[in-house]
């Protein structure tokens, strides 16, 4: 055990306290550490993505990585799936050529999800709350999306067979 500025910190609480800053490094380097001119930044993330074929999927093991963090933190299971809800939109939409790198310059998924992190520390209760709301809105979003891709061939397929 230490004191900082008076306060008591056990060593489970200053290992937390390495553990956010080591994950903040690494949301850094992945989303921040690149400054190009007009003070825009990135990081590491989109210059991996454009590995053909595995880019994304080592910027996914490398993200995934802060949300086991995270859960080894305490993080509920609803700001977990808000986390890897983030990086699989980062993940499929990265794996656009080209634009996909683009986006991923910008959605910035482990910065977002250290952001949830800290959230939840900060104020539990309203993080678990916009948690669940967001993850249901986006598991909505997800079934919509498979209704429709699994409607249009269907209508296709009727709409052929009616020419017959």
């Amino acid at each position: 055990m230490k004191t900082v500025s008076g306060t008591l910190i056990t060593s489970k609480g200053a290992d937390s306290a390495e553990r956010i800053r080591r994950l903040r490094a690494l949301a850094w380097l992945m989303d921040n550490s690149i400054p190009l001119p007009g003070g825009l930044r990135i990081g590491i993330d989109p210059l991996i993505g454009l590995i053909p074929g595995i880019g994304d999927a080592i910027a996914a093991v490398i993200s995934t990585y802060i949300i086991n963090e995270a859960r080894d933190l305490g993080a509920p299971r609803s700001v977990l799936l808000r986390m890897m809800s983030n990086v699989v939109i980062d993940t499929v939409i990265g794996a656009i050529p080209f634009a996909g790198d683009l986006f991923d310059a910008g959605f910035k998924a482990n910065t977002r999800n250290l952001a949830l992190l800290a959230q939840y520390q900060l104020d539990p209760v309203k993080s678990r709350r916009g948690s669940r709301l967001f993850v249901a809105g986006f598991f909505l979003l997800l079934v919509l999306l498979i209704a429709v891709l699994v409607a249009i061939p269907v209508m296709i397929v009727l709409g052929i067979a009616q020419l017959f």
